[in-house]
């Protein structure tokens, strides 16, 4: 089974959609046949941290909601993050544009270690209140996981990566996604939300039941017909 997660590193939402996806794959009888990839995405592609000014007051400017609003509101929200153990630090949270997070994230991909970093991003913005837009950051994030830290300078210092991080966006547009976590199970199957992990389990064990009884490829070949083909073991021509 894959599945396909577009995400940002500066979405509440996903971090807890990410942890409650891993929680019910722990459960699931065949998680060792499950693939994840995880997608670009960007709330907000114009974002920049403006020092000095803390998050509530940029989201509250951004979303044109009061200052005490806001506060309740994340405070709901790390309500949430706590329940499947993880700490959200909206006090000193930084606003960022989070592109070349994305593009060092594609690049550790490469390397094997997308699965890492997306992990380590996600912590380092929520819980240890990095500024995810600060290349020395992203440098020495990358280099925790077990990246040439060299290399991930190259990429920092370039557009490496920009195609990579653009398709995965487009690609989100094409196929209707209008917020993240987003979640696509073998191409076809979509969930959108940090659903609660009730919901992940049951759409794994849906779509395992349903994806064993059907062959992978459904033969349009018409009944009575002559097939020629051949195999490892030679050539031969098929009457049905």
């Amino acid at each position: 089974m894959k599945i396909e997660v577009w995400s940002d590193f500066v979405c509440p939402f996903c971090y807890i959609g990410k942890r409650r996806l891993e929680n019910a794959m722990e459960q699931f009888p065949h998680r060792e046949s499950i693939s994840v990839e995880y997608k670009s995405y960007q709330l907000d592609p114009t974002a920049k941290h403006i020092p000095g000014k803390d998050f509530y007051e940029t989201f509250s400017e951004l979303k044109g909601m009061p200052l005490e609003q806001v506060k309740t509101m994340n405070q709901q929200v790390g309500q949430q993050a706590a329940s499947v153990g993880l700490t959200y630090h909206f006090d000193d949270m930084k606003y960022a544009n989070t592109f070349d997070a994305h593009r060092v994230a594609k690049y550790a991909e490469s390397q094997g270690k997308g699965k890492e970093i997306t992990e380590r991003f996600l912590y380092a913005y929520f819980t240890e209140s990095e500024l995810m837009s600060d290349k020395d950051t992203l440098i020495r994030l990358a280099g925790e996981v077990g990246l040439d830290k060299e290399e991930v300078e190259k990429v920092v210092l370039s557009d490496k990566y920009r195609n990579r991080v653009n398709e995965d966006i487009d690609t989100a547009r094409q196929i209707g996604v209008q917020g993240v976590p987003f979640f696509v199970f073998n191409e076809k199957y979509a969930v959108s939300g940090a659903q609660p992990l009730e919901v992940f389990s049951e759409v794994l064990e849906k779509i395992w039941d349903e994806e064993k009884e059907k062959p992978v490829l459904q033969s349009l070949n018409p009944k009575k017909s002559e097939t020629s083909y051949c195999t490892d073991e030679g050539c031969d021509v098929d009457h049905k």
